[in-house]
């Protein structure tokens, strides 16, 4: 029988916590394979110990980086300096991360630097664009070149690893963590944190909710404005439409989206909500309205057609499968997307009918199967996956 290992989970932002929070669960339902040692940096504070509180972990480390005004640089240099000190006093036999944050791709450099092997989990996403999204483009890549473990989503990703020379016998199809989570999370009874959802839902049971996020710094200035004009004009022309955009708390966010959207009955301009809340709120709208990336493969999940306000996709998977639409962030191309999924009802059931092309709720069993199978414990790797039927 081989020793228990200690595996070290890396991350510092809600969308890692949420994506990982699966992972960490299974890990811990192995306790005599694994010790797992979950850090957290703080990239993000309040938001991130919401989601590990909504998967019940309590980290082994806060770093507590966050600070106002933080830059990258800032991140990365005291990220680098931190974990550099607990993983060469922890000295983990594995160390996993997470998609493309400043915290993942510091993690993956500094356990490289100590010759521990890195898993990486959602490798293989590109979108072929270097400042788009950014920075997170550049970091995914680095990040998969140190990795030992390429745990990719889809085909389409561990594709993208073959075509860049990557070895096969390292790469993974896993399926998303993220459809994991939010398969978890859903609850058809659900009643939110925020109570002004539920107020509003109550209220406009009667309308069609329009779900709007949008945050990515490509998209500060004209992009956002032109993306938040196109939301109001939709909301002027179709009465039946109650639109809820949980603000980002940039100020550059929150000072377009008021200087634009502020004012009108039926667009709710809410705080930021918590992942549960967000989930479950995606399960109840008719239409997404976001220039995000992980709403692409959440989305799909509850069958809901997304515009995509972004130029380009490092998901070109949902795009394929009619569940998203990439727009743009041009005023007339958004809202004429828009104004079709709300008129014609063909169009939008061809989007909403489509099978999940980034998950089967299994990723995260399939992800410590590979690592037990690795250390000796299971016999067989798993089916890789392929592509939902529901």
């Amino acid at each position: 029988m081989a020793t228990r290992k200690k595996i070290m989970v890396i991350f510092g932002t809600r969308p890692e916590a949420t994506k990982m929070g699966p992972v960490v669960q299974e890990l811990q339902r192995h306790p005599d394979y694994f010790e797992t040692k979950l850090i957290v940096t703080g990239q993000h504070r309040e938001q991130l110990y919401q989601a590990l509180s909504h998967f019940d972990l309590v980290p082994d480390l806060d770093l507590s980086l966050m600070k106002e005004n933080q830059t990258l640089a800032y991140i990365t240099s005291s990220a680098v300096s931190g974990l550099d000190q607990v993983i060469r006093e922890e000295n983990p036999d594995l160390i996993l991360v997470h998609g493309d944050t400043q915290t993942a791709v510091c993690a993956g450099m500094v356990a490289y630097f100590h010759q521990i092997p890195v898993g990486h989990i959602e490798a293989g996403l590109r979108s072929h664009h270097k400042y788009s999204p950014w920075p997170e483009e550049i970091n995914r890549r680095i990040i998969d070149v140190v990795a030992d473990f390429l745990f990719v989503p889809t085909f389409v990703s561990r594709d993208n690893l073959l075509r860049e020379g990557f070895p096969s016998k390292d790469i993974y199809v896993t399926g998303q963590t993220a459809v994991d989570a939010a398969l978890m999370t859903h609850r058809p009874d659900y009643v939110f944190h925020e109570a002004k959802l539920n107020d509003i839902l109550e209220q406009q049971k009667d309308r069609r909710i329009l779900t709007i996020t949008a945050h990515r710094k490509e998209n500060y200035g004209h992009p956002m404005t032109r993306m938040f004009r196109s939301i109001r004009r939709i909301a002027d022309e179709h009465p039946d439409v109650s639109v809820i955009f949980p603000v980002h708390l940039s100020p550059i966010v929150r000072e377009t989206a008021f200087q634009v959207l502020h004012g009108h009955e039926r667009i709710h301009l809410l705080d930021p909500i918590d992942y549960p809340d967000m989930i479950n709120l995606l399960s109840r709208s008719y239409l997404v309205l976001s220039d995000s990336g992980g709403l692409q493969e959440e989305a799909v999940v509850f069958h809901k057609p997304l515009i995509l306000m972004r130029d380009d996709t490092e998901r070109p998977e949902a795009v394929s499968a009619n569940s998203v639409v990439l727009a743009g962030t041009e005023e007339e191309a958004i809202h004429a997307v828009a104004a079709r999924l709300l008129t014609d009802e063909a169009y939008y059931a061809s989007m909403s009918h489509t099978r999940n092309p980034f998950g089967d709720g299994l990723a995260s069993k399939r992800i410590v199967q590979i690592i037990s199978h690795h250390f000796g414990w299971e016999s067989e790797l798993p089916e890789e996956f392929l592509i939902s039927e529901k």
